[in-house]
């Protein structure tokens, strides 16, 4: 019997020497604790030199987790992100910005100085990610003037602008950030600069509503990106796609999707543009909600790069009129192509073509609207400097509700930053139609609510446009008996 247990025993011995040779178990990642590399964890100590130490010792060891441990704050300055890492911020720990602005001395956009600098940064970056159930805090009320109503003043400054941008990442690939909660920002959350194969997912980004320039996501010459399942919070932009002049050898922003998001903005919540000196195509934004929003979804070209082949799907849009501090005029789709405005602003030298002090619109063509619910103060808007700019634009079951919700003033559309003028007064019409072409609004409706200034409009009209076309449209204008439904000003 022993001898039969002992055969038996050396067969299974001798199959799991086999198995581990055949299919070996896989290496425990290395993890990199923070506090081992003199990291404090009282709110107080900037412990950047300890979280590089970190970083460049889970690099340089061929890759590992460097742990931010739950329990306490960790202030620090400016740090770097490597190759091959996973920065894993702990439940109940927080990485928190220094208020200091003498410590962020790297501008975030290279010699254009002005407009802000980089906290968490990044370089040609490869397998990174950002992850676990804590907060990154961007102390962003810190680098604020005073309050005002529904903002705060800008800080002057000379040649810098030291306000931090949270996270910027230049050339990455393979770089996920993940379940976390991201917030405070000072301007910009996360700026992605030409970077390749990206996951955002299951994030909380909350910036204050007050706060201009703290836009959440920008993906600025980017390309195969997957946001999903993120609730984002931001003054400015929460999702935005471009392609700044700054960055420009990284080409196209492209093969971007959008899924399953929630969003509120004082500004808009989905944009595309404005600074787009490249071409932005193949994007498809599906299952979102946006919430209090100034502008639920813009395409806003102001220069010479193209917007093209993109999909908005199964959207709620709620938006309603703020101060004229925030662009918009509460449009819950907007869609333009106009040549950037021409000024002596401090980053004007950076908008435009090298040597010119001028630029040019680039078109904007087969954007696709489908299963869209407004309520808002104001209504669609498509415009451009000439119909063969803006074309193939198609609103397919767009549901709009027009209401007067606010006591801001209305009967404007905001056209800035353009060579045009920027607060046009206007109808507020449903669909209001402005040198565009190939428009079809199909399976549409309108209703109107209770509160009706002498502004609003018609369901549809048109200026200067060339082929418009209206199927199974439902509803009136605001008032039936003194206007029409649909009105073309040829």
């Amino acid at each position: 019997m022993f001898k039969k247990v002992l055969a038996i025993l050396t067969v299974c011995i001798l199959f799991t020497v086999n198995l581990k040779a055949k299919y070996p178990l896989p290496a425990l990642q290395k993890e990199f604790n923070i506090k081992a590399y003199g990291a404090i964890g009282d709110g107080k100590t900037d412990n950047a030199q300890a979280i590089q130490k970190a970083i460049d010792a889970a690099s340089n060891s061929g890759g590992g987790k460097v742990i931010v441990p739950a329990g306490a704050v960790f202030l620090t300055g400016p740090f770097n992100l490597k190759s091959n890492i996973e920065f894993n911020v702990e439940v109940n720990a927080k990485v928190l910005a220094n208020p200091n602005e003498k410590v962020y001395t790297k501008s975030a956009f290279r010699e254009n100085k002005g407009e802000g600098t980089i906290w968490i940064g990044g370089e040609n970056l490869i397998n990174v990610t950002i992850s676990g159930g804590g907060t990154i805090d961007g102390n962003g009320i810190s680098f604020m003037g005073a309050e005002l109503e529904d903002s705060y003043v800008l800080k002057p400054f000379t040649v810098v602008d030291p306000r931090p941008h949270l996270l910027t990442i230049v050339g990455g690939k393979n770089i996920r950030i993940r379940d976390l909660s991201i917030v405070n920002s000072a301007y910009w959350t996360i700026h992605l600069i030409g970077c390749n194969d990206v996951t955002i997912d299951n994030i909380t980004l909350l910036n204050s509503l007050k706060v201009r320039n703290s836009d959440g996501i920008d993906l600025d010459h980017s390309k195969n990106v997957r946001i999903s399942n993120c609730y984002i919070e931001s003054g400015d932009d929460c999702i935005c796609l471009k392609n700044r002049r700054e960055y420009e050898e990284f080409g196209t922003c492209e093969n971007i999707t959008v899924n399953n998001c929630t969003m509120t903005s004082r500004s808009c919540a989905i944009k595309i543009g404005s600074e787009n000196m490249d071409k932005i195509s193949q994007v498809l934004i599906n299952n979102c909600i946006i919430k209090k929003s100034n502008r639920g979804i813009g395409i806003q070209n102001r220069d010479e790069g193209t917007v093209s082949d993109v999909i908005f799907s199964n959207i709620i849009i709620e938006s309603h009129l703020f101060s004229d501090v925030w662009w918009g005029k509460s449009e819950p789709i907007y869609v333009t192509s106009y040549a950037r405005a021409k000024g002596n602003n401090k980053d004007a030298g950076w908008r435009f073509p090298k040597g010119a002090t001028e630029g040019r619109a680039g078109a904007v063509k087969n954007i696709f609207f489908s299963n869209i619910k407004c309520s808002s103060e104001n209504g669609i808007y498509v415009g451009g400097e000439s119909p063969e700019l803006v074309s193939g634009i198609t609103f397919d079951q767009v549901d709009l509700f027009i209401d007067k919700t606010t006591n801001i003033s209305g009967g404007f559309f905001d056209r800035r930053p353009s060579n045009v003028e920027g607060l046009p007064k206007a109808n507020v019409s449903a669909f209001y139609i402005d040198k565009a072409n190939d428009v079809l609004i199909r399976n549409s409706s309108i209703k109107w609510g209770t509160q009706l200034p002498d502004y609003f409009g018609h369901a549809v009209e048109i200026h200067q446009s060339g082929s418009v076309k209206v199927i199974g449209l439902e509803g009136t204008s605001a008032f039936p008996k003194k206007m029409d439904a649909v009105k073309d000003y040829h």
